[in-house]
Parts: structure tokens; C-alpha cells; sequence
């Protein structure tokens, strides 16, 4: 390791998230298993729709967590490097 490592550009949030996906820059989106499923679901058919795979994450403090914030997420996604 060289110390110049890239790490993973992400966005959270259900709206940044359906951007980056309808947008074609999402390579994975991650969903909170507790979040509003009213949130959830239209996101995950978009996914599915496009082709980007989807991961459940156990929790919205857990995902938030994973992406480096310090409240919950719904959604997030990773973005093309």
C-alpha cells in the first residue's frame, strides 16, 4: 500500500441516490432494511429497472454509519470511479 489508495465516492440520501442511479453513475445502492418502505421499494424497482444491483444494510444508523455520517440513511449509493 501506497498510501494514495482511492476510497469508494459515495452518496446518501434517497434523492441523491435516485439521481445517481437514474443517472447511470451508481454502481451499487445499499438500503436500510428499517427504512419507510415507501422510501425503499419505488428505489429498489429503479434499481432493479436499471440493472444496479441492490444491498440491504440492517439499519438506517448502521448505513449512515458506513457512509461516514453522523445521522441515518435510508439510501445510499456507490459511485462510478
Amino acid at each position: 500500500m501506497n498510501g494514495q489508495e482511492k476510497t469508494a465516492a459515495i452518496v446518501a440520501g434517497v434523492k441523491q441516490t435516485r439521481k445517481a442511479v437514474q443517472g447511470g453513475n451508481a454502481v451499487l445502492v445499499l438500503l436500510a432494511e428499517n427504512a419507510d418502505p415507501a422510501l425503499t421499494q419505488p428505489l429498489e424497482e429503479l434499481c432493479r429497472t436499471k440493472g444496479v444491483p441492490v444491498q440491504w444494510v440492517r439499519s438506517m444508523e448502521e448505513l449512515g454509519k458506513t457512509c461516514r455520517l453522523s445521522v441515518g440513511a435510508a439510501a445510499a449509493a456507490v459511485l462510478r470511479g
